[in-house]
């Protein structure tokens, strides 16, 4: 699907400068609210667009998945404005998403039953985007990859899992178009979540229905060697999500032959974006991208 940019959406386009080193400066421009998944859906894309890209040149594309449980959180958060901004910076076309949500509910299953695949499919559609209209954005259609926080952790975590999964897959708006990404860094996601709900002490409320829910929706169901990189992120000190379920997804890559770096940030709790207090995470994201996705890297 063409989705072409009209003057109106330029106009309503804004631009940060942000420095790049001392004695330069590129403006990302951000392009607010583009019907990604069809005119009907209220969910909409922001673009983070380098300025400095030229005419005839391709540059590698980063989805940024939102957080907040599967039930809340935005595109425009300040988190995700963050790791946009940032990662345009580096020469990136970021495209951060809304999805699907759920009515908040007390049990975590209670939340994701309500949108699951759903809200996986539109991630998905996200990348699917991204590739078909590579051309108009000039993105590089093999070079895409995935970052998010929380519940956006746990989607982008399944995106690098899953692949072109059919069984998983939604046809619309993009049919023949693939949603492989080639590298992923979830940040603080939940990834085993069978093993989630027993340290949290609700596996016993888990009906054998939600149980089979848990682990259709774990990103470590469906690992295979030839899944993109993953870099995992964690925090020691997040009250939300145990750091096991990092170093679980981290294991369950090695085992599987996947590529996976785990890092553990000491004393760092839930949400932190990519200049969290403790540590800037801004050279090693970028890094672990630019070997990943810019080939002269």
């Amino acid at each position: 699907m063409k989705n072409f940019l009209t003057l109106a959406a330029f106009i309503c386009a804004f631009s940060a400068t942000i420095s790049r080193g001392e004695d330069e400066e590129v403006s990302v421009k951000i392009v607010p609210n583009i019907s990604f998944l069809g005119e009907d859906r209220k969910e909409k894309m922001d673009l983070y667009l380098p300025e400095d890209i030229v005419p005839g040149e391709s540059r590698p594309a980063i989805l940024v998945v939102h957080g907040g449980g599967w039930h809340g959180g935005g595109k425009a958060a300040a988190r995700e404005k963050n790791i946009g901004s940032n990662l345009a910076k580096a020469g990136f076309i970021c495209a951060s998403i809304d999805y699907v949500l759920a009515e908040k509910k007390t049990l975590f299953t209670d939340n994701l039953k309500q949108v699951w695949p759903k809200n996986l499919q539109d991630c998905m559609n996200g990348v699917r985007f991204l590739r078909a209209n590579a051309e108009e954005y000039q993105i590089n259609p093999k070079r895409i990859g995935a970052v998010g926080g929380s519940a956006g952790g746990h989607l982008v975590a399944m995106l690098g899992a899953i692949g072109d999964s059919k069984s998983l897959a939604a046809d619309s708006p993009y049919p023949g178009v693939s949603s492989k990404i080639q590298a992923v860094i979830p940040l603080y996601g939940v990834h085993d979540l069978i093993a989630y709900a027993e340290k949290k002490e609700l596996i016993d409320q888990l009906s054998l229905k939600d149980k089979e829910l848990c682990r259709k929706a774990s990103p470590i169901t469906y690992l295979s060697k030839d899944d993109p990189p993953f870099l995992i992120i964690h925090g020691t000190a997040d009250p939300l999500v145990p750091v096991q379920q990092s170093e679980l997804l981290h294991e369950a890559a090695g085992n599987s032959g996947v590529e996976s770096t785990l890092h553990i940030i000491r004393g760092a709790k839930h949400s932190f974006h990519l200049e969290p207090k403790q540590e800037d995470l801004r050279p090693m994201v970028i890094e672990f991208f630019n070997r990943h996705l810019k080939p002269n890297s």
